[in-house]
């Protein structure tokens, strides 16, 4: 873990997230990282006044917001979720006079704008973490009233940022696109927490499921029908063989359609769900794993499951998009198939089902390229800091 700085700052951290998912994994992490550094944190979101850290919850699979979404037609939401930012902005404001914070680190969210004016009323340097391209992706998958003013959001969001952190390469073009200059850009991609980089057993929770004998493979997190899960029950089903089990851990809405196609396969006796799995138990249930699945991505995406089974040093199979490049090399720390190419996709995965020593190296290196990477929430933390640092002496 990198040593602690001398300069010590208090870091306000503002965030529209209510929900405790992967989005609350990476909250949570990363502010416990920059604790861990030294820094004095305040948190400002919907559940939180001024505290330490993100508040400790238990994982779930919902966002406690789709009641009243789904009740509201689409551009009263939005119109709602834009007015919000006067509430937020008078708890970050709040926030201010208490902490007197030297920096504001906002995670983004559409229509948002709390954060933009707080760091130009009070002149604080403005740090902005980017995951999604949230107006294209709600545009394309939940859909929007008010497109026009959903990109004008975003882009004013972006560009009013003193440094943007978007989790991947491919996410930081789309940023520059919108017109946010490249030198305040540093991409930052998601990580692992220490409990994933010990030496982890994964013997009980095999032994759990009666999977001593089998070849597990394995996927983790919220489960939904793009993710391509499907595709690995397919190929088990044409393989021929009877000692692969298909190990899901998590849960999502396509958990009901997955386990009726492994039953008219004919094996629901070797398709196992878990259910939601808190965070101190993940490591073990990834330990299990012979093969660790990323079947699909979203194209700008940081798959926190990623770096994950790479520290844990599971062989990997994932579609070779340009995000999953920026972290893996075909062959070397995983195996990649042509994306959207069924016969790619069971190809790569027959050849890392039949190949044990295969699997160890290609495990092994994925292990040593996220050392090497600095794939972790500790380094993550003194990538951030360095930016605030150099952020609060210009200002």
């Amino acid at each position: 873990m990198p040593g602690l700085t001398a300069d010590l700052m208090k870091i306000l951290y503002s965030h529209r997230t209510r929900s405790a998912d992967g989005q609350y994994v990476h909250i949570r992490a990363l502010t416990e990282a920059l604790s861990l550094r030294g820094h004095e944190l305040t948190m400002c979101g919907p559940e939180t006044g001024s505290s330490q850290n993100a508040a400790a919850k238990k994982l779930d699979a919902g966002d406690g917001s789709a009641g009243v979404k789904s009740a509201m037609p689409k551009s009263v939401y939005e119109a709602a979720e834009f007015a919000y930012s006067a509430v937020g902005y008078k708890k970050l404001k709040s926030a201010v006079q208490v902490a007197r914070p030297d920096v504001l680190y906002e995670r983004y969210n559409l229509f948002y704008h709390a954060g933009v004016r707080l760091a130009r009323s009070e002149r604080l340097p403005f740090i902005l973490e980017v995951n999604a391209p949230l107006a294209e992706e709600r545009g394309k998958h939940g859909g929007l009233g008010l497109k026009k003013f959903a990109a004008w959001s975003q882009r004013s969001i972006w560009r009013a940022a003193d440094a943007v952190l978007p989790v991947t390469g491919v996410l930081g073009g789309m940023v520059e696109a919108a017109g946010v200059p490249a030198e305040k850009i540093s991409v930052i991609q998601n990580g692992v927490d220490d409990d994933f980089l010990a030496n982890v057993d994964g013997s009980d929770v095999r032994a759990r499921y009666g999977l001593q004998s089998k070849l597990v493979l394995g996927f983790t997190g919220f489960v939904r029908d793009w993710h391509g899960v499907d595709r690995v029950l397919e190929m088990m089903a044409q393989s021929g063989r009877d000692d692969l089990h298909l190990l899901l851990v998590g849960d999502g809405p396509a958990r009901e359609a997955l386990e009726q196609q492994a039953q008219n396969l004919g094996l629901a006796e070797r398709f196992t769900v878990t259910g939601v799995v808190q965070r101190e138990d993940m490591p073990a249930h990834v330990a299990a794993f012979d093969v660790a699945l990323q079947p699909a991505v979203v194209d700008y995406a940081s798959p926190l499951k990623l770096f994950e089974y790479m520290a844990l040093g599971k062989p990997i199979l994932a579609p070779d998009s340009a995000n999953i490049k920026e972290v893996l090399a075909n062959g070397e720390s995983g195996l990649l198939f042509t994306r959207d190419d069924q016969n790619s996709f069971v190809e790569a995965l027959s050849t890392l089902c039949a190949d044990h020593e295969l699997r160890l190296r290609l495990g092994a290196s994925a292990r040593q390229s996220l050392d090497r990477q600095g794939l972790t929430w500790a380094e993550n933390a003194a990538r951030v800091e360095k930016i605030a640092v150099d952020l609060v002496a210009k200002k």
